[in-house]
Formats: C-alpha cells, sequence, structure tokens
C-alpha cells in the first residue's frame, strides 16, 4: 500500500481538530453554510419575510396579520422564504491518475462534507473513475462524519481510464433532485471535461471544482530517450526528449488548465486549484473567504 493510501490519518484527533476549525470558519463567514444563497423562490412558512397573500379559507389563521388587517380591514397572510434543504454531492477522483494527489484530494472531500455534515445538509461521496463507486450515501447530521472519514480513509485508487462524462452520466441517472456538486479532481481526463461539466451545469446543480495537481505534473525534467507508461491503461511508448518537447509539455499543460479555468467561468462553474504540497486548510480557508462555492 502506498503512503498516499495509508489509513489512520483521517480519524485522528488532529486532523479532526482542523476539521472543525473550518466549519467554525464557514459558520463565521458563510452564517452556517457552504452556499452563498439558498432560499427557494418558493413561499411558506419560514424566517425570512417575503410577501403578503390575500387570506383565503383554509389558510394558517395564526399567519394574519392583524396590525394590516386593523389599519386596511384586509385579511392578509405573511409569507415568507424558505431555506431548500441542500444536497451536496461530492464526486471523488479516485483514478489511478490521482495516485500521487490522493491524499490530498481525500483530505479536502473531508473537509467539504464535514462542513456540509455540520451544516445539517445532505451529502453524499462517490469515487470516480471509469465508473462511479459510492463512498458515502446520501445523509445528514453529525452522526454522518466518522462513517465519511472511514470510507475516505479506506478508499483506493481504482478503474482502468477516467471517464468523467460517463460518470456524470451514472451520477445523473442516480439522482434527479438538484443540489451542490462539487468535484476533486486533476481533471486530466483523457476524454476531456467539457462534456461532463456541461451536463452538470444543464441539470440545474450548482457546481464547484476543486483542481489538485501533483507539482511533477506542471513541469517536464526529462531528457534523452525514455519509456513511459500510462498509469491508468498501462500503455508504453518511446520517447526522445529534447528541450524543444519538454517546453511543448509545459505549454500544453498550461493551455489545458486555462482552458478549464475558462470553462468554469462560462458556465458559471466556481473553481479553486491547489497542489499536493498546500495544506488542504489553507484551500477551504480560500474558497470560504471568498464567499463559498459559488463562481
Amino acid at each position: 500500500m502506498s503512503e498516499s493510501q495509508s489509513t489512520g490519518t483521517l480519524t485522528s484527533p488532529a486532523f479532526i481538530q482542523r476539521l472543525e476549525s473550518l466549519f467554525l470558519l464557514a459558520r463565521r463567514v458563510l452564517g452556517g453554510t457552504l452556499q452563498a444563497d439558498r432560499k427557494s423562490r418558493k413561499k411558506g412558512t419560514g424566517i425570512t419575510f417575503a410577501d403578503y397573500a390575500e387570506y383565503r379559507l383554509g389558510d394558517d389563521f395564526r399567519a394574519i396579520d392583524w396590525r394590516v388587517y386593523a389599519r386596511f380591514d384586509q385579511l392578509v397572510i405573511k409569507l415568507f422564504e424558505l431555506e431548500e434543504d441542500a444536497t451536496i454531492y461530492l464526486l471523488f477522483d479516485s483514478s489511478q491518475s490521482m495516485e500521487s494527489k490522493i491524499q490530498t484530494a481525500k483530505e479536502l472531500t473531508a473537509a467539504m462534507a464535514y462542513i456540509g455534515l455540520y451544516c445539517l445538509d445532505r451529502v453524499a461521496i462517490y469515487g470516480m473513475a471509469d465508473s462511479l463507486k459510492p463512498l458515502l450515501e446520501p445523509g445528514r447530521g453529525k452522526g454522518k462524519v466518522f462513517p465519511m472519514l472511514r470510507a475516505l480513509e479506506e478508499a483506493k485508487t481504482f478503474g482502468s481510464d477516467t471517464d468523467f462524462t460517463a460518470c456524470v452520466r451514472e451520477f445523473q441517472a442516480r439522482h434527479r433532485k438538484k443540489g451542490m456538486v462539487i468535484v476533486v479532481s486533476d481533471f486530466l481526463y483523457p476524454k476531456g471535461f467539457e462534456g461532463g461539466l456541461k451536463r452538470l451545469a444543464g441539470l440545474g446543480h450548482d457546481v464547484f471544482a476543486i483542481q489538485v495537481h501533483d507539482s511533477a505534473d506542471l513541469t517536464c525534467d526529462w531528457k534523452g530517450d525514455v519509456e513511459v507508461e500510462c498509469i491508468e491503461t498501462q500503455k508504453r511508448e518511446r520517447l526522445t526528449v529534447t528541450r524543444k518537447e519538454a517546453q511543448a509539455y509545459e505549454a500544453a499543460i498550461t493551455k489545458w488548465n486555462e482552458d478549464l479555468r475558462k470553462e468554469c467561468a462560462r458556465r458559471g462553474i466556481g473553481l479553486a486549484a491547489t497542489t499536493n504540497e498546500v495544506p488542504f486548510d489553507e484551500v477551504v480557508q480560500g474558497i470560504l473567504r471568498k464567499g463559498g462555492l459559488v463562481a
């Protein structure tokens, strides 16, 4: 078992204390929600006053505004904004290409799930590669925290390839209810990321992307004749790497990441990018201080 897949760290008191600090920050800067605005356009009983409506037989008489009646001799009831019961879906890239980044991805996923559960949102987590693998079925409450942490702790990389669009289709078949979808991944998909992001946004979900790179992904230090192997498909190829090829690789990865940024901006998808060298809580603090999981 690789170091990145070792167990025990996500349920340690020190890690949970870091999660608790992030939840307290979320409660302070976001008012206890990962989303900037979850108020429904539906009207009903709730907390925030929204409008008046004419009283009709069968309406709750306790909602009548008697001050309006005394002044205008009209029976009206108060309407309030309903706060939706949010569901947070976490799609956690568990493909073989995440091997060196898996621990950072687990920690980021755990942080988002922890805050969601403590905010009493429903949370579900799926491992994602060539298919979806349920890690935490939809549930809410603090009682789900340790099952969530253990599930992530025990999660391994799997699959023979990464097919983001196929995973989104499978997710769509499983869940019709709109919610917040957080994708934690390097987004280095052989078939691209555009189709999956387009489908998620088109389904009406609020979508947020957390891109995790290994710092070694961003540069090419190879020189001379080398044999490379795809970590997912095990396909091998011999190459001669000169300074020109190394520069072309670095330009290509820069363009890929810029294309991801543009695609997210075009579809109203929030994006945070990091590497496996940055502590997970610094990344989450940055997200929270910018207003949460919004574009």
